[in-house]
């Protein structure tokens, strides 16, 4: 099985960085780890964790996304429904609505799944954000549960990863050329930095 390591960012898109800046770096405290950027394009990255970011590419005429309750059905294409965070105590989810709601942004009240808990809110893009407390008593990390009353075959297979489903890779890429993107100007900025 694959070793992963996290999510090492989820790409996003804003039409206006700064506020996007604003209140992803500023309000909720993720420092900005790196900026690309030249005329026509900005990609620009927030630490999550220690392993895990968030990123923002900015398209002056992009609009954003209408505003969607977070888990309710729509038709159509969509991408994905929203985010969650992880927090590490459930005071951390009441700290997170007071400072959202003092800077006028919609916070939900504290909801109880039994394994997590969640404070729901929108980004100034209206991207549905999720704030999540594993309750420490109901770990499903260690004890996975299934309680859909019609789950799907696949589901009743059981919640451990079944390797003999896919084809195995017989003959791996000989090909192993890493093409270049923005590396130069990063490992220079880096480098920079450092000293």
């Amino acid at each position: 099985m694959a070793a992963f390591t996290g999510i090492n960012h989820l790409a996003m898109v804003t039409a206006d960085m700064d506020k996007t800046v604003h209140f992803w770096r500023d309000l909720l405290g993720m420092r900005m780890l790196v900026g690309l950027g030249h005329p026509g394009y900005r990609h620009y990255f927030f630490e999550i964790s220690d392993k895990d970011m968030i990123a923002f590419f900015e398209w002056p005429q992009v609009e954003s996304i209408a505003e969607k309750d977070h888990g309710a059905p729509v038709r159509g294409p969509v991408a994905f429904d929203h985010l969650s965070f992880g927090v590490e105590s459930a005071e951390e989810l009441w700290r997170l609505k007071d400072l959202l709601e003092t800077n006028d942004f919609w916070a939900s009240e504290i909801i109880d799944h039994g394994f997590i808990l969640s404070l729901y809110s929108f980004d100034p893009n209206n991207i549905p954000i999720e704030f999540s407390y594993p309750v420490p008593e109901y770990d499903v990390r260690k004890h996975p549960i299934m309680i859909d009353s019609h789950p799907t075959p696949g589901a009743l297979e059981g919640s451990e990863p079944r390797s003999d489903r896919w084809k195995r890779v017989s003959s791996p890429a000989t090909d192993r050329t890493v093409y270049p993107g923005e590396a130069e100007s990063v490992r220079a900025a880096f480098t920079k930095n450092k000293s």
